[in-house]
């Protein structure tokens, strides 16, 4: 992996709570962190009301220059199809072989587009993407979050099993990501020193 850069994938209703904890401490462990909207410049507004200016327009994001698109969830991936252009770009991410990770509402997009059908997978729960129609239903994981190769997923309650796996398949915090998991996922005191020292 060449690039440092993670491309941060928003849109009108994404879910502010799935990639904090991925985004935050990629950017401590020394990523750099740059939003992709539709157009870049046109604010974009999250579930709770907050206003986000994409650094950089979808159309000009190419798979060489990024170590991982994140998708997150939002209600307009049920709401049509204007959020395609962001899974289409997951295809080209993972064609490249560039991984991608989907949480939530995300993962549903990349059902439709057909990026599920032959991965290991979870998201929200089986029967939200088995309404897509997509043919990867026996791949569906019950689990907090599973990566297959390039591919990260996760449901809309695990923001920090999302992040674990983000980290794992980028290579951050090597000897250092149980403690960060137990941290903050299991309120475990003891991670504190493990993490910092």
């Amino acid at each position: 992996m060449t690039s440092r850069t993670v491309h941060l994938a928003v849109y009108d209703t994404l879910a502010d709570w799935e990639t904090g904890h991925a985004t935050a401490w990629l950017a401590r462990a020394g990523f750099t962190v740059r939003t992709v909207g539709l157009d870049a410049g046109k604010p974009v507004t999250t579930i709770a009301g907050i206003r986000i200016v994409p650094d950089l327009a979808l159309d000009d994001l190419r798979p060489e220059e990024s170590a991982l698109l994140i998708l997150p969830g939002a209600e307009k991936y049920d709401e049509g199809d204007e959020l395609a252009p962001f899974t289409a770009a997951a295809r080209a991410f993972l064609d490249a072989g560039v991984p991608v990770a989907a949480i939530c509402g995300a993962t549903a997009g990349l059902a439709r587009e057909g990026l599920l059908d032959t991965r290991a997978h979870t998201g929200a729960a089986s029967f939200h993407l088995a309404a897509t129609g997509y043919a990867g239903a026996e791949r569906y994981v019950e689990a907090d979050a599973v990566t297959d190769g390039d591919l990260v997923t996760a449901g809309p309650t695990e923001p920090v099993a999302f992040a674990r796996e983000i980290f794992a398949r980028l290579g951050a915090y090597e000897g250092k990501r149980d403690a960060w998991y137990r941290l903050f996922h299991d309120s475990d005191p003891a991670a504190f020193a493990e993490l910092n020292g």
